[in-house]
């Protein structure tokens, strides 16, 4: 991991996605790797008084449970034409997502995906509406998409690319923010996409949640297709429908990269998950641990995923201890 040395300007650079979750400053965030191969990720990121912007890069698929800092909004948008999901809905590439501080969700975004972000206080953002005499309603920013001119959301673009552009880092002053605080309140007067009030992404979301919920409860369990319609009460078809809407993968490739990204989170930290000795900790152990009993099998799945051997990922994990 590289770092500028700007105060409040900074690129990072991670090669495991969990660790370039941890890399965005003062968010909560946990990032499950979905497609096969090396992992490289970069953050751009710029930290103005009230305001937090960032373009983040990520190599590889992944589902990314995520929580902006407290008493703030976020907006974030595709850089590029790729389409993302969050909390289940598909999001366009000319669509911007909005989530309130301090409030979980769920992205599914694809390989090589760009996405820019904006951060603002609400305090701010009201003091600003307050200024305009726009009259913020709280429920505004509850819907998690929201549509936007594509002309304005292209000129912002432009506008973060710009400010995030090394030659720039620091320049940004009160006519910047200004600017940005404006577009966030307009963003926000948009009407909802309200989808998510829909019956039926109502259920398959249930239906996703209360799996998900199960597999967390029992790490080591051996699951089949046939429990998990059991547990959700619904045909196999509605549960493969189920995950490929809200998550985008069948619930049986969600069950095991959920589990090999939760075994890379334990080999890359083995006494924060496993408080033994080093000698005692090994691949198979905690493999074992996420319901892998096949070595074999583990191992070559496990490569598949994040292109290098278990053992790689432990014996990086055991320099780290300091």
């Amino acid at each position: 991991m590289q770092h500028a040395t700007a105060p409040d300007w900074c690129i990072t650079e991670a090669t495991d996605a969990d660790e370039h979750a941890h890399n965005l400053r003062d968010w909560q965030q946990e990032y499950d790797q979905l497609s096969d191969g090396a992992f490289y990720g970069r953050i751009d990121e710029l930290a103005l008084e009230h305001l937090q912007v960032f373009r983040e890069h990520t190599s590889q698929a992944l589902r990314q449970q995520c929580n902006v800092w407290p008493d703030s909004v976020w907006l974030g948008f595709a850089a590029g034409e790729q389409d993302c999901r969050i909390n289940g809905q598909e999001v366009a590439s000319n669509e911007l997502m909005c989530r309130p501080g301090n409030t979980g969700f769920e992205l599914v975004t694809p390989q090589s995906f760009d996405i820019y972000g904006i951060v603002v206080s609400q305090q701010a953002l009201t003091q600003c509406a307050e200024a305009q005499g726009i009259n913020l309603d709280a429920r505004l920013w509850q819907s998690p998409r929201r549509g936007w001119q594509e002309q304005k959301l292209n000129a912002l673009r432009y506008v973060l690319q710009r400010l995030l552009a090394p030659k720039h880092s620091g320049l940004a002053g009160p006519l910047q923010q200004d600017m940005l605080l404006m577009a966030v309140l307009e963003v926000l007067q948009q009407p909802d996409n309200n989808s998510s009030t829909l019956p039926a992404y109502a259920r398959r979301k249930a239906v996703v949640d209360r799996v998900k919920d199960f597999l967390a409860a029992n790490p080591n369990a051996p699951v089949t297709m046939t429990e998990l319609c059991e547990l959700t009460h619904v045909s196999r078809r509605t549960l493969q429908y189920s995950f490929e809407n809200i998550l985008g993968i069948s619930p049986l490739r969600y069950l095991r990269v959920s589990r090999l990204n939760s075994v890379r989170r334990a080999l890359s930290q083995p006494d924060a998950i496993l408080d033994v000795e080093q000698d005692d900790v090994t691949v198979q152990r905690i493999a074992s641990h996420w319901g892998f009993w096949h070595a074999g099998q583990f191992a070559h799945d496990y490569k598949q995923l994040f292109g290098e051997n278990p053992s790689e990922t432990l014996k990086r994990g055991f320099m780290g201890r300091g």
